[in-house]
């Protein structure tokens, strides 16, 4: 069955089925190729091979190698061997891709075309023997950079991945199965049917949690949209040149096939967002950091000290959580009182007060503050109200801004 674009990721470990990623493209196949003569299964060998050296980058075309590495029972270390040397073996991946697809590792016929055909030479050999010898190779090469990389371990820092990339990795193991899913879905959909594959079930299973899952979308959002798009386009003859595209990128699945792939993509989205929903929930709330009261007023402006009127400032850090305060301006002088708002205690944020009451809080001009000031300096607060009614001067309502001209004189509990 000939795959139509990308519709997994590509996760960090785990070789999957390489899918084709350009827009609506497919390969030739060797479907029927038993029923050709040598001639045209000449010809549709050379098809193939082209196609994918035309159409692909040689970086693309490797990876086909370690698909078939993988089919073909090559160990893991093999096929990480490999991938270390395999820098510039795109036309090896092109033939294991063909070999994929269905080509014949020999066809008699062929080699009795070729022989027919004038000026040839030598015999057509099957094409595992020549991609096997290769793949030997690459195997014993990357071996010897195996060894080399640990001997320059030894002498350089161990790298230590940072969170993202432990969280990929992990989430690339944790979601295996689910491409494992499509991948037999795809080479035989009636055997590997998806119908009874619940991926919520699989990410409680393997404990997926808020960080696994933002890559888990980003590796299957593509496909997920794409198929979307698909089972939404238009009538055939009111099609852009992209969505005729992807109509024939489909046109070898069936309606009930690709019903079938579509459900499976939303069961894999509701589960995400049923995840993400329940970490939300479970997760711990963070308890904001309890400020001191000297961290809360380290930014308050006021006056130390004033010889002029002989007064000076209490420590500002008894403001917090007072219910009264009694401060004295020496640019203006006037003297007012900050009452707290019911049921409340008095904060600082940068140089404003707050928390207190705008029709309470009040301020008079002191005409003789000589005489004033000593009074209030060492006022209780039971007596704030009466000793503030004595002032006879017209009272204005404060703003909770300090400056560098206030003189903080009294702060009650």
């Amino acid at each position: 069955m000939a795959t139509p674009r990308s519709l997994t990721k590509k996760p960090k470990k785990k070789i999957s089925f390489k899918r084709i990623k350009k827009r609506g493209l497919q390969a030739p196949g060797f479907e029927g190729w038993e029923n050709l003569e040598g001639s045209a299964f000449s010809r549709m060998k050379r098809m193939n091979n082209d196609f994918w050296y035309m159409n692909y980058k040689h970086t693309e075309n490797i990876e086909h190698m370690f698909t078939w590495m993988k089919a073909n029972d090559y160990s893991k270390t093999d096929i990480s061997n490999v991938k270390k040397a395999a820098k510039y073996e795109g036309l090896v991946g092109i033939y294991c891709r063909m070999l994929l697809d269905g080509c014949p590792d020999y066809n008699e016929k062929e080699q009795e075309y070729w022989q027919s055909c004038p000026g040839t030479s030598g015999n057509i050999k099957p094409i595992s023997e020549v991609v096997k010898p290769k793949i030997a190779e690459l195997i014993e090469a990357g071996k010897l950079i195996v060894e080399e990389k640990k001997a320059d371990d030894k002498k350089k820092n161990v790298y230590i991945p940072s969170i993202q990339e432990r969280l990929e990795e992990a989430a690339s193991d944790k979601t295996e199965e689910l491409d494992e899913w499509i991948d037999n879905w795809m080479r035989d959909s009636k055997a590997n049917p998806l119908k009874d594959k619940l991926p919520l079930n699989l990410f409680k299973q393997k404990q997926i949690n808020l960080g696994h899952l933002r890559f888990v979308t980003n590796w299957f959002i593509g496909a997920y949209e794409e198929l979307q798009e698909l089972n939404n386009l238009p009538p055939a003859k009111q099609r852009d040149d992209m969505q005729q595209q992807l109509a024939e990128g489909y046109e070898t699945y069936s309606k009930a096939q690709i019903k079938e792939l579509t459900d499976f993509y939303k069961r894999l989205f509701d589960a995400i967002e049923i995840m993400k929903a329940e970490q939300k929930q479970n997760r711990a709330v963070r308890k904001p950091k309890v400020k001191s009261a000297q961290e809360l007023v380290k930014k308050l402006k006021f006056k130390s000290s004033d010889g002029d009127f002989g007064i000076a400032s209490i420590n500002p850090s008894e403001i917090i959580d007072a219910t009264a305060v009694v401060v004295f301006n020496t640019k203006n002088r006037k003297i007012g009182i900050y009452y707290a708002e019911d049921h409340a205690q008095f904060k600082v944020k940068g140089t404003t007060l707050q928390h207190f009451s705008e029709i309470r809080s009040l301020q008079k001009t002191i005409r003789k503050p000589d005489e004033i000031l000593p009074q209030w300096k060492k006022i209780t607060k039971h007596k704030l109200k009466a000793q503030f009614g004595y002032l006879k001067t017209t009272e204005t309502k404060m703003n909770g801004r300090f400056n560098a001209d206030t003189i903080i004189l009294k702060a009650f509990k």
